[in-house]
């Protein structure tokens, strides 16, 4: 699987390294990050830089792990925009994290039935 959402070289490690557990992986990752949405959408919402930037910057460690490159792009982009202060940028980043997450859950759920 290689195309700009995905690290297919990071998912060859990871199905690897995790052998028989890699779908649970996935499964995890989907269900850790839909947490990790909404408290994007919280934490915007409550005009709390300090906790939106500490969500983005913990999403995107998450992101990078398991190789979904440009959600971890948009989440450092928000995590910048954050620290800055700059909350005016925030709803637009996180609509488009919200939009990558989606096809992310897409490409993950297909990875996954492939795995079983």
């Amino acid at each position: 699987m290689s195309n700009a959402h995905l690290d297919s070289a990071v998912l060859a490690t990871l199905q690897d390294v995790m052998e028989s557990e890699y779908p649970a992986l996935l499964d995890t990752f989907l269900a850790d990050s839909e947490e990790r949405v909404r408290l994007l959408r919280q934490a915007c919402q409550a005009d709390q830089a300090e906790a939106l930037r500490r969500a983005a910057h913990s999403f995107k460690g998450s992101c990078s792990n398991m190789g979904a490159t440009l959600l971890a792009e948009l989440c450092q982009e928000l995590e910048t925009a954050a620290r800055e202060k700059q909350l005016g940028k925030a709803p637009a980043l996180i609509e488009s994290i919200e939009r990558e997450f989606a096809i992310i859950g897409i490409l993950f759920r297909a990875e996954r039935q492939r795995y079983g």
